[in-house]
């Protein structure tokens, strides 16, 4: 069971199997982050505000390469705001201008007001680079298991020592 802690060198090759998994998810985030130009091609919804079009735990899949067509009223989207870490997903209501410099109203499906609260210190809208991507596809409840690590910690742990359990025991 244990064969491999004995063995330096199998030791080493597993490690570096771990690494090259770890290396390798990197890469295809990047990827997708080039491919979709978003920083985050992938989100999850953490909130009921956008109920019923999305639940909490649905994985989000984004796009931001709106080259030829551009973002309008009914689409839905996901924000950044200054001095906030979490992406906000919401649908925008009201468009005021066109082109970059057009100014977006968004609001969540289930809230009752705008979210012009939920803006930085001083920002009655948002513009077109205030936006990470446009929602083009989702996965129902995927997004759970991001939601249960962050708010049980503990489960990180359990997770961590489970994988690197596996690691220490694979035999190839």
């Amino acid at each position: 069971m244990f064969s491999s802690i004995g063995n330096p060198r199998q030791a080493a090759a597993q490690l570096m199997n771990f690494g090259l998994i770890l290396s390798t998810a990197f890469m295809m985030w990047k990827g997708l982050s080039i491919i979709t130009d978003s920083p985050s091609p992938i989100v999850v919804v953490l909130s009921g505000s956008m109920e019923p079009a999305f639940q909490r735990g649905d994985l989000l899949l984004l796009w931001n390469r709106n080259i030829q067509a551009e973002t309008s009223v009914g689409e839905v989207v996901v924000y950044n705001v200054k001095d906030k870490d979490i992406p906000i997903v919401h649908r925008i209501v009201r468009k005021f201008g066109t082109g970059p410099n057009a100014k977006l109203l968004t609001k969540g499906d289930n809230n009752l007001s705008d979210d012009t609260e939920l803006y930085a210190k001083g920002q009655d809208f948002l513009v077109r680079k205030d936006i990470i991507g446009s929602v083009v596809g989702f996965i129902p409840y995927v997004g759970y298991i991001t939601i249960m690590l962050s708010e049980h910690p503990w489960l990180k742990t359990v997770m961590l020592g489970i994988m690197g359990l596996m690691v220490v025991l694979q035999r190839e």
